[in-house]
């Protein structure tokens, strides 16, 4: 079935927030001094914990990377620290609430670091490496040409392996690894924002490709950045199914052992586009962070309640964030959600930047 592309009109400061800014996830980031740090969690399955009857209320965390414009991050609540990715210099940073960041994993094969997951199940870390043609080690005539999935050891960052997908999908496209999530018997599942692709990928770095569909066919334009922007995020969810964010606002259901019968979520509200980066509740439901990218507006936060095995889901908007660029969600201390503002406007205008920020936000 092919969908009609999406057209989207953008009013003159819009306009200007999309090339001084740049994209909820099309960017690249970074940092620039760090030093070695240790490991994180947030299997995007999330274990139940226990809530202090009286917490506080979480604060905002400022953290001081200077350039590291981080797309995307990770929890591991066992040690209490959150794993960002750098698409400028291809780094992986840890840090805790008080904003300390440091170097956990520099491989020299990873151009730009977008998506990071920490299975700490595993001890590992899965990142996806992807090049935009803005970072230091970017093929700047040949953007988009990078585009695969490393593992790396959670406590050592050292890495394990490093799969190159463009030479698993031979099709000779553009290639942008937008997420990555892992299912409880370590296979992981990579998604495509360029093509209709999903990859999927043992615990080896064994890949293959689970699904190539015209339901997963990008329909949204970013002007001056990208087009046909599609995938966003994913998340492996209960019944051995793949939850997946398309950037038009639409929710894809694809069962891992028929993804042939994928099909779109029947949603009561479309979410906001784009849509960006999600967490996985510990009710099974999703919290998404859509973008101000197109609009100039707050980022929404929205709360996505599936029913009938997720073939149909409720939608409603539970918080905002000021900075219309955020870009992920993620787990934090206490069973809190932290929403991802990487200063990439900043990045996008070729302006230093001195740290990113996330925000509490609510997600009932």
């Amino acid at each position: 079935m092919k969908k009609t592309k999406l057209k989207i009109a953008i009013a003159g400061a819009a306009v200007v927030a999309v090339a001084a800014t740049g994209t909820a996830f099309a960017m690249s980031g970074s940092s620039t001094s760090a030093d070695s740090g240790s490991g994180s969690e947030r299997p995007r399955i999330e274990q139940g914990k226990q809530k202090t009857p009286s917490q506080k209320t979480p604060s905002v965390i400022k953290a001081d990377g200077a350039n590291a414009f981080p797309h995307s991050l990770d929890f591991a609540a066992g040690s209490k620290t959150f794993f960002a990715g750098s698409l400028k210099h291809g780094k992986v940073y840890a840090f805790g609430p008080d904003g300390k960041v440091r170097t956990h994993i520099d491989d020299p094969e990873l151009v730009s670091a977008q998506a990071v997951v920490a299975d700490t199940q595993r001890d590992r870390i899965l990142v996806s490496n992807v090049d935009y043609g803005l970072a230091d080690r970017s093929r700047k005539d040949a953007p988009f040409r990078i585009a695969g999935v490393g593992s790396y050891d959670l406590d050592s960052g050292k890495q394990d392996w490093c799969v190159d997908l463009t030479a698993v999908a031979l099709d000779g496209k553009q290639h942008l690894i937008s997420d990555v999530t892992v299912a409880p018997d370590g296979t992981a599942y990579a998604v495509d924002e360029l093509t209709p692709t999903v990859f999927r990928i043992d615990r080896k770095g064994r890949a293959t490709v689970l699904l190539r569909s015209d339901l997963l066919q990008g329909t949204l334009d970013i002007p001056n950045f990208l087009n046909d922007v599609g995938m966003t995020a994913v998340d492996w969810v209960e019944g051995n199914q793949l939850i997946i964010a398309m950037a038009d606002g639409s929710l894809v259901r694809v069962p891992v052992r028929h993804p042939e019968k994928a099909q779109q979520v029947k949603l009561s509200a479309p979410l906001a586009s784009p849509a960006a980066g999600m967490r996985l509740l510990k009710d099974g439901s999703i919290a998404v962070v859509s973008s101000g990218l197109l609009s100039g507006k707050p980022a929404q936060i929205q709360r996505v309640e599936p029913r009938n095995g997720w073939k149909e889901a409720t939608v409603k908007v539970t918080d905002t964030v000021n900075d219309p660029i955020t870009s992920d969600v993620t787990e934090g201390p206490g069973g809190t959600t932290y929403a991802l503002s990487g200063g990439l406007a900043d990045l996008l205008a070729g302006k230093p930047n001195d740290g990113f920020t996330l925000t509490p936000v609510k997600t009932g």
